[in-house]
């Protein structure tokens, strides 16, 4: 019999991530199952339907945290695709509801696996912050992603039409995300004006993800990169969304 593998620290915080996220869904389920009970048994027609929402509300979480779950392996995933869908699930889950218009522009962009989902909590936070914090005017609200790369780093800018004078606090939610691009060895810049918030943020691709990539070979940049590129069209390997609330 093969001697048990070192219970490691690393392993262990794999252990109880994956234990939570279980448990997380459970209870989604849970709730998912209950509430469609009481629509299957009520009588009052008005109500039936108002549970039915309910229950496609819940699915829509559900989505969006099945898309944050840690993933397994040490495999490449498209940066472009997996925040293609995590803004198509927030849509459908928080922002058509309260009548935000979530656009994207991303390229294609493979990143190792557990990176890319990294960059992803730290975007489900950005998008999150405005939906909650900003004020809109009455103007139409609207948060645009936008994900390209520059040679041999990312930049991703999150930017709102929010009055953005004075409310960006450094929340948890912030903090987590500012710790999360720390770890992908990147940094955040926060700007805001009268009637708009950004976050951009720029880190470096690993010698894999530059292989994944095709990035020329050049000398490396040291320290941040130098002004944001143009967003490129939603043409050849850029990908473009919007996804407008349902009226």
């Amino acid at each position: 019999m093969a001697d048990p593998l070192p219970y490691t620290p690393a392993l262990e915080g794999r252990t109880l991530l994956d234990e939570l996220n279980h448990r997380i869904k459970n209870e989604f389920a849970s709730l998912i199952n209950l509430v469609t009970y009481k629509a299957v048994w009520t009588d009052n027609a008005a109500a039936k339907e108002e549970l039915s929402n309910v229950v496609e509300l819940l699915h829509q979480h559900v989505q969006v945290h099945s898309i944050l779950t840690m993933p397994d392996g040490d495999t490449l995933a498209d940066a472009g695709d997996q925040l293609r869908k995590l803004g198509l699930a927030l849509s459908r889950s928080k922002l058509d509801r309260m009548n935000i218009r979530l656009v994207l522009s991303a390229e294609i962009l493979p990143l190792e696996s557990e990176r890319c989902w990294r960059l992803a909590l730290a975007i489900y936070e950005f998008v999150t912050n405005a939906a909650r914090h900003a004020y809109f005017d009455g103007r139409n609200g609207e948060i645009k992603i936008e994900l390209m790369r520059a040679n041999t780093w990312v930049n991703c800018r999150v930017t709102d039409n929010g009055s953005g004078v004075g409310r960006i606090k450094l929340g948890r939610g912030l903090r987590v995300a500012g710790d999360l691009i720390m770890s992908l060895g990147g940094r955040i810049d926060r700007t805001s004006g009268p009637t708009w918030n950004s976050f951009d943020l720029d880190f470096p691709l690993t010698r894999r993800e530059q292989r994944a990539n095709r990035v020329t070979s050049r000398r490396p940049r040291i320290g941040r990169p130098g002004p944001r590129p143009r967003v490129p069209s939603a043409s050849g390997q850029a990908t473009a969304i919007a996804v407008r609330p349902e009226v």
